[in-house]
């Protein structure tokens, strides 16, 4: 089973000003702040800022959705009739990530932590 998503991803073109919005709104400073990617945490949310969100093809904010096996779920929403739009990637430190489109156009994206 499928934990709640605990992850939104933001397409942005501006970085410090998205930086400085969302400081605003969550009232944190980020946890990572690299040109090419923006992290804030607050009350087990991750909100990430990507400025080739884009270039990605990411329309607007995607959740994630942690999964234990990334490439099963994965296959699993292409066989539902879902899009493939980013392959599984590792992010650093062995995380994964990948994103789909569904039916509607909407992005879900899928996370999976190293092993530990």
């Amino acid at each position: 089973m499928t934990e709640a998503a605990n992850t939104i991803i933001y397409p942005v073109k501006d970085l410090d000003r998205a930086k400085g919005l969302f400081s605003a709104l969550l009232g944190v400073d980020p946890y990572a702040d690299e040109p090419y990617y923006v992290g804030f945490r607050v009350g087990g949310q991750d909100v990430g800022l990507d400025p080739n969100g884009h270039a990605k093809g990411m329309t607007g904010p995607v959740p994630y959705w942690p999964v234990a096996d990334i490439r099963g779920s994965l296959a699993a929403l292409l066989a539902a009739g879902s899009e493939p739009v980013q392959d599984v990637q590792d992010v650093g430190g062995g995380k994964l990530i990948a994103f789909v489109k569904d039916a509607d156009g909407n992005l879900v994206g899928l996370t999976q932590n190293p092993p530990a």
